[in-house]
């Protein structure tokens, strides 16, 4: 039995291996919050679990209100699967192992190789230090500089906590708050708008984009993949941030009261929010139809690949649009910043985009089936799950026992990537057999 054991574990691939850290995580996250320290009412079963996919997916899709519900123990719990969650159980586990001076062997730089995306395995433990170092500074740099706004307001105490937590969710991309109308308190506070935006903005662009930049520096020395994510986060931000202004400048529920100023803030923060942090600072659920697809779509692009963030990600995205726009001009091939795009990554791209919307289309299917909701307010919520954004339009809460589990299954898919679910489960028999080429015909 033991060397049956010993040789299922060696055989599980890196994909399989990271599926089950996610499960792993979420069943001792869940096994926690239903102890009776960790709430001050009794949590049923399908609420714990489900705010364990939640955090560990870093999604900030919850039943249950963070604030009132949970104790302190419940909310540390909560933090601490979000920052094992965003980083990863294995970029944990290794480092872990490195702070009791342990070495790595080859089995395991491929696994961290396979959770980061990389394509070689060569300076993986130097990325896991340097991410990790980065991570908690920048933490506790923005838990420090939240607290000069909190602390008068809360005490020392609650002030102190208040910060740390909001400051790893933000880094991770959970969008878990301790209010239950989230940061719309501080809708014009431009320390609180600045330090969360910087938090998930940076947290959702990618380890490896920060990790070249701590390295090289200079824009012009930078990775494609870092000029492709810097510039494309770039623009998306400022193209969506001058939409949702004049969507909901005049819109009563959000922000028709507001100064000129705080529109301003609150059109920011809502544009940059979707990709995927999941906070908001007016009500989510009075936004306006036109804003709600745009964030909707907003959530399924996401943030950046080997990163806290979710969604298909914003290179598959530009990848998949270039190669567009490369086939009506009539060129052979994608190009930018002066590099070909090879056909494997195009097609990869379709591969992600494609499986994404498969499932989504699933969950969507499913929900119109189980839920009583307007279609609109579906279709949000599970691009917000599936995107491990934690954006709500109402329906979270009011969920039947079916769509939480929809809902945990989408959000478990969207974090650890479709492709993941795929290779996990595939079976890599190669054939030798060559079938003559078909003629199709699509368009």
């Amino acid at each position: 039995m033991a060397s049956y054991m010993h040789r299922r574990k060696i055989n599980m691939t890196p994909p399989q291996i990271l599926a089950l850290s996610f499960l792993t995580v979420i069943a001792a996250g869940t096994l926690l919050l239903l102890l009776p320290i960790s709430a001050v009412e009794p949590v049923r079963f399908t609420d714990a679990l489900f705010t364990a996919v939640s955090a560990t997916t870093v999604t900030g899709l919850i039943v249950l209100d963070t604030g009132t519900v949970y104790t302190i123990f419940g909310q540390i719990v909560i933090m601490i699967l979000i920052k094992i969650g965003g980083l990863g159980l294995l970029t944990v586990a290794m480092m872990i192992v490195i702070l009791l001076g342990k070495k790595i062997g080859l089995k395991e730089r491929l696994r961290i190789q396979q959770s980061f995306n990389q394509t070689s395995i060569g300076g993986i433990v130097k990325l896991v230090k340097v991410l990790f170092i980065f991570s908690v500074s920048m933490e506790a740099l923005a838990a420090a500089l939240l607290a000069i706004d909190w602390v008068p307001e809360y005490g020392w105490r609650y002030g102190l906590f208040t910060s740390l937590f909001h400051s790893i969710s933000a880094f991770n991309n959970a969008g878990f708050s301790l209010w239950s109308d989230g940061l719309t308190k501080y809708v014009g506070d431009p320390l609180v708008n600045v330090i969360i935006t910087g938090l998930f903005i940076t947290g959702g662009i990618g380890f490896t984009v920060l990790y070249d930049v701590i390295e090289n520096k200079r824009f012009k020395s930078l990775q494609v993949h870092s000029k492709i994510m810097i510039v494309g986060t770039l623009v998306i931000n400022v193209s969506a941030a001058i939409i949702i202004f004049l969507l909901e400048s005049n819109n009563p529920g959000t922000m028709a009261s507001l100064s000129l100023g705080d529109k301003l803030w609150a059109s920011y923060f809502q544009a940059v929010t979707p990709r995927t942090a999941g906070f908001n600072s007016v009500d989510i659920t009075q936004i306006e139809p036109g804003t709600a697809l745009l964030m909707s779509f907003l959530m399924f692009v996401g943030g950046g690949s080997a990163s806290t963030a979710s969604g298909i990600k914003l290179t598959t995205f530009i990848v998949i649009i270039w190669a567009v726009i490369t086939f009506f001009k009539g060129e052979e091939e994608p190009v930018l910043f002066k590099r070909s795009i090879p056909q494997a990554v195009i097609a990869r791209s379709f591969i992600i985009t494609v499986t994404s919307l498969m499932l989504v289309f699933a969950a969507l299917f499913l929900l119109t089936l189980t839920e009583q909701a307007p279609f609109l307010v579906i279709v949000f919520e599970v691009f917000s799950a599936f995107g491990t954004v934690g954006l709500s339009m109402g329906l979270t809460y009011e969920l039947t026992e079916p769509g939480k589990y929809i809902l945990m299954l989408l959000m478990f898919f969207g974090r650890i990537g479709p492709l993941t679910i795929v290779f996990a489960l595939a079976r890599t028999e190669k054939s030798n057999v060559r079938y003559p080429r078909a003629d199709i015909y699509t368009g």
